[in-house]
């Protein structure tokens, strides 16, 4: 689907590296199969644990429609979506884009839970500030 911002395989290399600082909560470093893109992830652990060395489709979207049309054409939800397809789903707003060293940096806030996702800059050209997305994530 070309609405997709990012989809790839992931690894999850580390889990709570600093330490847990919250009970419900964990950070995962994480990098693309092809290694170009590195992502760091809040993501509710009660819900949705994640162990060190497994693998995950991750998924950026601005929609959940399987067409890539708007969100809001689901009249009472009786139309599939993306997120029947995926175990972990969180929508956010995209703060900030910034360049550090050669990559470019895209900070996207789930209501507290925080991703930092950096990449080449060829990856990153549909990110923009002020955008909504979803994030979508199923264990491989």
């Amino acid at each position: 689907m070309s609405g997709f911002h990012f989809d790839d395989i992931v690894k999850v290399v580390q889990v709570d590296a600093d330490g847990k600082k919250y009970d419900k909560v964990s950070r995962l470093d994480a990098k693309s199969q092809d290694g170009k893109t590195d992502i760091v992830l809040d993501i509710n652990s009660e819900l949705y644990p994640v162990k060190k060395n497994e693998l995950y489709r991750m998924v950026l979207s601005q929609t959940l429609a399987l067409d890539g049309s708007a969100t809001g054409s689901n009249p009472e939800g009786k139309m599939k979506s993306l997120a029947d397809k995926f175990e972990y789903v969180m929508h956010g707003l995209l703060y900030k884009v910034a360049e550090e060293s050669s990559k470019v940096v895209a900070y996207i806030s789930f209501g507290g839970l925080q991703l930092k996702l950096s990449s080449e800059p060829l990856n990153m050209h549909k990110f923009k500030l002020d955008q909504r997305l979803f994030l979508l994530l199923r264990k491989m």
